[in-house]
């Protein structure tokens, strides 16, 4: 099982803003972006200690791996879709992957200009040892809410991806952390 560090809550005293002063009002821990960014990079964070003691992934890595794990053979520029990260970060993570012979890229058969990556046989093996590890921390962090909640939760963040879609809002952004 893991045990996450627990984290206290520090409530910060912020002075009141006066009228017409840039930012009066705006508090930036209740700004649900940066909320939902905190959030997922400790998370990440979380995760990314467990399969890096054990495994030697780092988080983009880890990414990869997940993405070719569950979808198959796939170019790169699908990684990049499915993970929001950045093509140069996507790349990194590809190129160490190969390195580590986790990943091996074969010819796109219907597109010369693209290759396809896939699990090698040893990475098929790490992710299959990686994933209940993943699931058993999901189920730690979740814990501390029932199964409504999760449900919620869920429903909830799919729909402001799919209000998301419809804004027009890119999937990533250049300067996303991924």
């Amino acid at each position: 099982m893991f045990h996450m560090k627990r984290m206290s809550t520090v409530r910060v005293h912020h002075p009141p803003s006066r009228a017409g002063e840039p930012g009066s009002g705006f508090r930036l821990e209740e700004f649900l972006p940066y909320r939902l960014s905190v959030t997922a990079n400790r998370m990440s964070r979380a995760f990314a200690r467990a399969y890096a003691e054990r495994f030697g992934l780092s988080i983009p890595e880890w990414r990869v791996m997940a993405v070719l794990g569950t979808g198959g053979p796939m170019p790169a520029s699908a990684i990049v879709e499915r993970t929001a990260m950045d093509k140069v970060k996507v790349s990194r993570a590809v190129a160490a992957l190969e390195g580590k012979g986790l990943v091996l890229r074969r010819p796109h058969p219907n597109d010369r200009r693209s290759a396809l990556l896939d699990l090698t046989a040893e990475g098929r093996a790490v992710f299959e040892q990686i994933v209940p590890l993943a699931r058993a921390l999901e189920a730690e962090l979740t814990a501390v809410l029932g199964p409504e909640d999760r449900a919620l939760l869920a429903t909830l963040l799919a729909r402001l991806d799919a209000h998301l879609g419809k804004l027009g809002t890119p999937e990533r952004d250049v300067g996303d952390p991924g």
